[in-house]
């Protein structure tokens, strides 16, 4: 995308180049994780407040492809990624943890990113929420620094790398980058589900029609292709489908 539509707004910090990245569907039963990045200038920041973008789970649906088209129009770039079931699930069979192989494809896209970007944010799924900006700057090849951990002289230039919690309420850019990663997601769940001609809804274990689905379809292994194995909610799946065979 052309940074040209930026330069007008150029005032004091307004043309600093900023990132956003999120993600949906980590704690999916059925269906990618979708990771995403926003980047867009100061200035523009403050339109994605104007037009309602906010934290995805926020949104209905609807607005939520509305403002999807809103910000693919503003955002001087946008990047996405799917991580499918099939990777998770040999990922936790090697013991990788799932904040891990988010970090790796956060940092991948980031690399793809042209722009000399100022500062990157992140929301952190770690417990201590510095540990993800050092993972995704460990990954990228770019020069980055992260808040709240001390660099050496020769790191301490380049992106710096904000990762909060919650960072998807406190910062439109994330907050646009959960909405891309949102929409992108739940149209993969539609791709899936005419694939397979099942019902499955979210994906996630609080969706009904989703353990339904699972129940019902999990040893068919045009279904399977789509699940991940090593939640604990499958476990409990399997478990209940065991008992109920023997009533």
């Amino acid at each position: 995308m052309s940074t040209a539509r930026i330069s007008d707004a150029c005032f004091l910090g307004d043309c600093i180049i900023i990132c956003g990245g999120d993600e949906a569907g980590r704690g999916a039963l059925v269906g990618p994780l979708v990771v995403a990045l926003v980047v867009t200038s100061r200035g523009v920041e403050r339109r994605f407040t104007k037009i309602g973008v906010r934290d995805s789970k926020l949104l209905r649906p609807k607005r939520r492809e509305e403002l999807y088209g809103e910000i693919m129009k503003l955002a001087t770039d946008v990047r996405v990624d799917r991580i499918m079931p099939q990777e998770i699930n040999e990922a936790m069979r090697n013991r990788i943890s799932l904040n891990e192989l988010e970090a790796v494809r956060f940092a991948r896209l980031f690399d793809q990113v042209k722009d000399d970007v100022g500062s990157f944010y992140l929301d952190s799924p770690d417990v201590i929420a510095e540990k993800f900006g050092i993972r995704v700057n460990m990954f990228s090849v770019k020069p980055t620094r992260v808040r709240g951990v001390k660099s050496k002289q020769e790191q301490a230039l380049g992106t710096r790398i904000i990762a909060e919690h919650k960072a998807d309420s406190k910062y439109p850019v994330v907050s646009a980058a959960s909405i891309i990663a949102k929409v992108t997601r739940d149209r993969e769940m539609k791709k899936i589900e005419k694939a397979l001609g099942v019902k499955i809804g979210s994906g996630y274990p609080s969706d009904s029609y989703t353990v339904e689905s699972v129940r019902k379809h999990m040893n068919e292994s045009k279904f399977a292709a789509h699940l991940r194995d090593h939640w604990s909610t499958m476990d409990h799946i399997r478990q209940t489908s065991i008992t109920k065979f023997f009533e």
